[in-house]
């Protein structure tokens, strides 16, 4: 369960049937995005640094999209100055990823921003693997994460970002785990609602600081699930549906 598909990476192969190479789609996705005011990550060279972007526009007759800036103009020259961006972000629950060898600095409507042209193919992660499920901010799900000291234990509380059957992305807001690629960390508890609490190992995958508009930095760690009991992986998938079902009847006005 990787954040960010590099180009380089490997499973690039893997993910090349859900390429999409319509510029006719593309163009309707870059559309949609912006419609629907949708927050891009952006990873600069594969660092592990994030920025929050967004659709500002896109000109089919200069083959041009424009984007967000970060706010940090430093940033922006690190940006500019790149040749490997990538780009991921939720659509109607589909994953959607493309990448840039060149981004520029620009104005858009008189403010500051980003443009790029158009990309030439993008990915749309359909199947069921992929597809992670954003927890509820009004009643945020916790996953207690034990770290060994040499004085003893230490429990840390960390909050679900989201949640598919592979895995789950972990809030860490003080940055107190270890992000090294492959750390597994045994005998964590996530606390779903309805007092029901999976035991499994979690092993991490990815990891980014994202800034929050606050200003405040706060780390996201992918892991995956290591050795997931089958009633554990029941109760996961229990309450993916339940959010779905939720998610869905919200998108339709239904929710009682």
């Amino acid at each position: 369960m990787r954040t960010i598909i590099n180009p380089d990476n490997p499973r690039e192969e893997e993910l090349s049937p859900y390429q999409v190479h319509s510029r006719r789609e593309i163009v309707t996705l870059l559309r949609s995005l912006e419609q629907q005011r949708q927050l891009i990550t952006m990873l600069v060279n594969g660092s592990a640094e994030a920025v929050i972007t967004s659709v500002l526009g896109v000109d089919e007759e200069t083959n041009t999209l424009f984007i967000d800036c970060a706010s940090n103009p430093t940033m922006n020259r690190r940006i500019a100055e790149s040749n490997n961006i990538s780009f991921e972000t939720v659509l109607d629950r589909i994953r959607i990823l493309f990448f840039s060898e060149s981004v520029q600095e620009c104005t858009y409507e008189g403010l500051p921003a980003l443009s790029l042209a158009v990309p030439g193919s993008a990915i749309r992660l359909q199947r069921r693997e992929y597809y992670r499920v954003p927890t509820p901010i009004s009643n945020p799900v916790r996953c207690t994460v034990p770290l060994q000291h040499e004085l003893g234990v230490e429990t840390v509380t960390l909050t679900l970002q989201n949640v598919s059957g592979g895995g789950v992305a972990l809030v860490d807001e003080k940055k107190a785990l270890d992000t090294t690629f492959g750390t597994i960390y045994r005998d964590c508890r996530i606390h779903l609602p309805g007092n029901t609490v999976v035991v499994t190992a979690l092993e991490v995958r990815n990891w980014q600081d994202i800034n929050l508009p606050t200003g405040k930095s706060v780390r996201r760690i992918g892991c995956l699930f290591i050795e997931l009991p089958p009633s554990m992986l029941s109760a996961i998938q229990r309450y993916i549906t339940k959010l779905e079902r939720e998610q869905n009847a919200k998108i339709t006005g239904n929710l009682k």
